[in-house]
């Protein structure tokens, strides 16, 4: 075993019980193409690499790489890059199949890769990743809610997710300072009608000043009041009020008046 690098955000799972049953949560298939998110020294590789799969390893250690390739050899087809350097578009072009995540994510990086995963949404399936336990609450969270936010919408925006169970920091070496948690996002097939881009600026926009009305959030947009005072929509409420759909409504009320 080498030692993990603080700044990489490594911290591996040891438990052998809790890797086996991230893998059954899986439900894997034949023919499954499934990319593992940052393998480190292969703890959970060795529970997946005798599926009836195609495992592609994304790591950016070359010290686990060099591990992988000796542990594993031709059964996994390793990645040397950063996660967020890596080309979802380009993997799944190439075996002609939608992808399937899984992995113990670094955990400074978990709102960066779920952008990434959003981003490429048409070609994935779902992830089942680890993350700590306060942002896995913070993703399934509903409106109204202390833990609602910009992750909560465009989570549940973009996928159906759930939080499948909980995994205690003792079960890592080194041992961090949070628990965990393994959550499942199913990506949905169809989104609802709508501006997607501009939905997510105003959700951006208004979050933004979270403690402000919707008002002054979206004066951040540059709406003059004019614009603004047309909107069919309490302004006076708080972002964290609004559920997915009402942002949705909000956006598109925005649009049919701007273009007017």
């Amino acid at each position: 075993m080498f030692k993990p690098i603080k700044s990489l955000g490594q911290n591996f799972l040891r438990d052998e019980n809790i890797l086996r049953k991230i893998v059954e949560s899986l439900n894997l298939h034949e023919g499954d193409l499934v990319i593992e998110i940052g393998p480190g020294q292969g703890a959970l590789t060795k529970h997946l690499i005798d599926m009836p799969v195609t495992l592609i390893g994304i790591e950016v250690d070359q010290r686990a790489i060099d591990i992988l390739q000796q542990r594993f050899s031709n059964k996994i087809i390793l990645h040397h890059v950063n996660v967020l350097d890596a080309n979802l578009h380009t993997i799944s072009e190439k075996y002609q199949k939608k992808l399937r995540i899984v992995g113990n994510i670094p955990y400074y990086l978990t709102s960066e890769i779920l952008f990434w995963l959003f981003d490429a949404r048409t070609i994935v399936t779902d992830a089942t990743m680890m993350m700590q336990v306060e942002v896995a609450h913070r993703l399934v969270a509903p409106s109204k809610n202390k833990e609602y936010g910009i992750l909560s919408v465009f989570t549940q925006f973009y996928t159906e997710c759930e939080m499948l169970f909980k995994v205690s920091r003792n079960c890592f070496y080194p041992k961090p300072s949070v628990d965990s948690a393994v959550v499942r996002l199913n990506f949905k097939d169809q989104l609802p009608q709508g501006d997607e881009k501009l939905f997510r600026s105003v959700v951006r926009a208004t979050f933004g000043k979270r403690r402000k009305t919707l008002h002054n959030g979206l004066k951040s947009l540059e709406l003059e009041d004019a614009v603004l005072d047309q909107i069919p929509f309490d302004l006076k409420r708080r972002p964290e009020e609004l559920s997915v759909d009402e942002f949705l409504n909000l956006s598109e009320s925005i649009k049919k008046i701007t273009k007017q």
